[in-house]
């Protein structure tokens, strides 16, 4: 009987993530898909654009940052979309993700108001990005908690 109970948990539990993992897995999907085939204008403005707040990354080649980009994106996809892959793990990994991108925000000049953290027009697209921290740290949340 209990483990019955734990398994109607389970379920239950797996069920409550398909609002979250779905919508953003396939948002990952699209995006690692559209950069698989990055052109070599499209994949230096990638990189320059990261480059920008992390210095590092300038020293990748712009089809290799773009690949890398890709495939990133693509496995936090997997993750995300795959039900055996734990919460714990996806939020993990969509919660690291999401803390670049939003670093990307706070630290690129031009895309927040000055003295304020509201986004100006061309901070809004990564500004928006908070709401995967959100969804990462519920899913490392989830993922804790249904194993207790």
């Amino acid at each position: 009987m209990a483990s019955g109970m734990a398994l109607g948990t389970a379920s239950r539990s797996t069920a409550l993530q398909v609002p979250l993992r779905l919508p953003v897995g396939a948002f990952f999907l699209n995006s690692g898909l559209s950069k698989r085939g990055a052109d070599q204008a499209t994949a230096e403005g990638l990189q320059q654009f990261a480059a920008l707040t992390y210095p590092f990354l300038a020293k990748l080649g712009a089809r290799r940052f773009a690949r890398l980009l890709s495939t990133g994106e693509l496995a936090i996809a997997t993750a995300l979309l795959l039900p055996v892959v734990p919460a714990a793990v996806a939020g993990a990994a969509l919660t690291a993700f999401s803390l670049g991108t939003l670093g990307l925000y706070l630290r690129t000049p031009g895309m927040r108001e000055e003295g304020g953290i509201r986004p100006t027009e061309q901070g809004i697209p990564l500004a928006k990005d908070v709401w995967m921290l959100g969804i990462g740290i519920a899913l490392i949340v989830e993922g804790v908690t249904e194993h207790r």
